[in-house]
């Protein structure tokens, strides 16, 4: 079993780990000298140089799994490599793309005889040692030959993986599953805002949220990451900021599409923006409006 990774982040570089101690020879390549440093010492990892090395070190019909932003760097790379691939080449891009654009790539690809796989991939940091979960889409063969990587990637051989569908299904799946996640944070970080207020009542905030852990119709994985913030009160010296990355929005976008309501996706995604500053326009006009038809105060910007 041998497979090639282009791009060697915190998942890439994981997901090359994982592979490798599952037993995988793993060819793999980032443009970023200290990125591909980092996997010196791993056993069954083949650091190449450019693409083409990539690809020449990879024999028979090659998988090449690529873990890089959605967009540009996704559209660039596979330009790259179309001429150093070879007819029955899989690609497999475990990004978070746009689900319409994994359809058209799949399609062209499969016009000059190449396999593509969309796969959503959710584990975070934590996937190289408890596994990811992994959101298939394509064609039966194309899993067929990925299905060998998919079962040592997953956290067990016959769970967490799964052939969603034909191609676009695997990211479409990863897409409405970040929507959720918006969802559960935010009701979570509200809930927590809430019981934290009521400073008169002195409830134990993390040990209460630790008890939930325990048979509440509540518990999660994100329920868990909130116990060990909450022990300590450092999180609060970080800014109020929180970022919003494109499976959000596509969601968002998704439901009005296709008349779904989706309140408390779309909701989680409108605080986020809020966070960003981009309500601070709103703000001050609505804080304007109350003082010219009401004589209501006004604050004055902070220098």
């Amino acid at each position: 079993m041998e497979i090639g990774i282009v791009g060697l982040g915190r998942m890439g570089a994981n997901m090359a780990r994982r592979l490798a101690r599952g037993g995988a020879r793993v060819v793999c390549y980032d443009q970023a000298d200290a990125a591909r440093e980092a996997l010196a010492q791993e056993a069954n990892v083949d650091r190449a140089e450019n693409l083409a090395a990539l690809c020449a070190r990879l024999s028979g019909e090659r998988v090449i799994v690529l873990s890089l932003p959605a967009g540009a760097a996704v559209e660039d790379t596979i330009r790259d490599l179309l001429p150093l691939c070879s007819s029955g080449d899989t690609v497999v891009d475990c990004g978070n793309s746009y689900y319409r654009d994994s359809m058209r790539r799949a399609l062209a690809l499969s016009q000059q005889g190449l396999r593509y796989i969309d796969a959503g991939v959710s584990g975070g940091i934590h996937g190289l040692a408890g596994g990811y979960c992994l959101m298939l889409g394509g064609t039966p063969k194309s899993i067929e030959i990925f299905e060998p990587f998919a079962k040592l990637l997953a956290p067990d051989a016959e769970r967490g993986w799964l052939h969603c569908g034909p191609s676009g299904a695997g990211h479409f799946a990863k897409m409405i599953h970040n929507g959720i996640e918006y969802g559960m944070m935010q009701a979570l970080a509200e809930g927590f805002a809430l019981l934290q207020a009521r400073a008169d009542l002195d409830i134990d905030v993390a040990r209460l949220a630790e008890t939930w852990r325990h048979g509440s119709v509540v518990r999660s994985w994100l329920l868990d990451l909130c116990v060990d913030i909450l022990k300590d009160d450092n999180f609060l010296e970080i800014a109020p900021v929180v970022a919003d990355s494109g499976e959000g929005r596509w969601t968002a976008l998704e439901s009005i599409e296709l008349g779904v309501p989706a309140p408390a996706i779309t909701a989680a995604l409108m605080n986020r923006f809020s966070s960003q500053g981009r309500s601070d326009y709103t703000r001050r006009l609505l804080a304007m409006m109350r003082a010219r038809f009401g004589g209501h105060a006004t604050v004055k910007r902070a220098e």
